[in-house]
């Protein structure tokens, strides 16, 4: 599958990690190399040992009222703030664009579990006594992305992906998809996961610890797309460009250079390289890229099947003007992607 988006803008971006609130302190976490994963307690793991990235600093009533943000799930409230944060670097006020103009296209993983697991807890224990009506509209994944265009008042299109370390890379092309086809002029587009420690003993009952240099990671990261001639009309700054959004579904051994051919076509070399989701399923990728600078947000925030805009709100944020930036996302056995971006570029 291949996008070509030389009309569409990046102009803000946020995100909420294990590092702090905001792009800032992931970014100087992922420039210092400091790691911020912390050792996952031996209780969850069954004596393995393994690393996760809790955005701890994140406090929902600071960015939601307390009596709303109680009714929220977790991935809700990260979404709800990262979008706030997002809107606000692109300098947009509620109400500055046309509800239905403006939509949502959010990757997550897990959301919902946390919820799914405390209504059925309830109802085994009590029967249908003991289930919660409010718990049961956080009990599935596209809750964060309901809930965040009922707080923010976006009526334009809205949708969730679920594609394994490609979901929010899967929701940034449906979101560019919605703004070529005429159906929104500005679009929310990122991914949110939250972990909690019965995730952590289910990874471990799955036997998905196996390495204590896996680090799992939590947190919210959103991008603004926005038509190109929107951006000028409103005098914002672009942050950068797409250029192109390129995905593949699996690489064939018999055709594996063809599947690198197509993922990359013309975008071997470039000035910085973004690796996100799984490493290893992406090597025969990096094999044949010439960067001047790669990174790996995983090792330094934790790995998560939405972090994908975090990643390229990084990326994006060190391009200086006509640099080349280049995402690439994998998923063990697929899907793959490569998102090329230009820092800087004027509309």
């Amino acid at each position: 599958m291949e996008l070509l988006t030389p009309g569409i803008a990046i102009t803000g971006s946020a995100c909420i990690t294990a590092a702090g609130i905001g792009i800032e302190p992931a970014l100087t976490a992922l420039l210092s190399g400091t790691s911020c994963l912390q050792p996952v307690p031996l209780e969850l793991t069954g004596g393995c040992v393994a690393l996760w990235g809790r955005a701890e600093q994140f406090k929902a009533t600071e960015f939601i009222a307390p009596l709303k943000a109680r009714k929220l799930d977790r991935a809700s409230q990260l979404s709800v703030a990262a979008t706030g944060l997002a809107l606000a670097d692109a300098g947009i006020a509620r109400g500055a664009v046309a509800p239905e103009r403006i939509g949502i296209a959010l990757g997550c993983g897990f959301g919902g579990v946390a919820n799914s697991a405390e209504l059925l807890t309830g109802y085994f224990q009590s029967g249908v006594a003991g289930l919660s009506p409010l718990l049961f509209p956080n009990t599935v994944a596209n809750a964060a992305s309901g809930n965040t265009s009922i707080e923010h008042g976006l009526k334009g299109p809205n949708l969730t992906s679920i594609q394994r370390f490609c979901s929010a890379e899967s929701a940034i092309l449906a979101a560019c998809r919605f703004i070529e086809e005429g159906r929104a002029d500005l679009m929310l587009a990122g991914g949110v996961d939250d972990l909690t420690p019965l995730m952590m003993e289910g990874f471990s009952a799955m036997g998905q610890l196996n390495r204590s240099a896996a680090g799992f990671g939590e947190g919210a990261g959103m991008l603004v797309l926005e038509r190109a001639d929107h951006t000028k009309q409103r005098g914002a700054t672009v942050r950068a460009l797409l250029r192109s959004i390129r995905s593949i579904g699996l690489l064939l051994p018999q055709v594996r250079q063809q599947g690198i051919d197509q993922l990359l076509q013309g975008q071997q070399d470039c000035d910085r390289l973004m690796v996100s989701g799984a490493v290893q399923a992406a090597t025969p990728f990096l094999e044949q890229i010439k960067a001047a600078v790669v990174q790996y947000p995983g090792r330094i925030i934790g790995q998560s099947l939405a972090m994908g805009a975090t990643s390229l709100g990084l990326l994006v944020r060190q391009l200086h003007v006509g640099e080349l930036g280049l995402q690439l996302t994998a998923s063990p056995q697929g899907p793959y992607y490569a998102i090329s971006v230009q820092g800087g570029s004027p509309v």
